[in-house]
């Protein structure tokens, strides 16, 4: 086992994965206003993602309050996207975001999957420590936008 497997969230917080403890307005705003990825995105398009998603959530122990969200949408067999990955600005730098992410990426590797693929213009760092890579041949990737 990795030293990034083995990470785990400083003492006060929490890791769920229960959809129903999402703070789906305070998830809106974040991802909506903040997150350069989803800016402008509507609530109801990003009800429909969360969905058809597993919602993981980070959540302060005293008092509930959700302090990270993300999304991971896959087959549960072979492959997995982690999406939406938002820490919220009072916890970064406290170690949360990191022990989030591999809590994420551990909850999506025990299905199996051989990959878990992520895009990210800003935090290559983060996905790095925890065992993520450039793709090897991107030239063999393709995709189609709608926009």
């Amino acid at each position: 086992m990795s030293d990034a497997s083995r990470l785990r969230l400083p003492d006060g917080y929490e890791f769920s994965t229960d959809t129903a403890r999402v703070d789906v307005d305070l998830v809106h705003r974040w991802l909506s206003a903040d997150a350069y990825w989803a800016s402008g995105r509507t609530r109801e398009k990003h009800e429909e993602a969360m969905a058809s998603s597993i919602n993981f959530g980070v959540y302060d122990t005293a008092s509930g309050a959700q302090v990270a969200y993300a999304r991971g949408v896959t087959d549960r067999a072979l492959f997995a996207w982690l999406a939406d990955v938002y820490v919220d600005r009072s916890v970064r730098g406290k170690g949360v975001g990191t022990a989030f992410v591999a809590g994420v990426r551990d909850h999506l590797a025990s299905f199996g999957v051989r990959r878990i693929l992520l895009a990210t213009a800003d935090a290559h760092g983060v996905y790095e420590r925890l065992g993520f890579t450039p793709l090897e041949d991107p030239g063999t990737w393709m995709i189609h936008r709608f926009e």
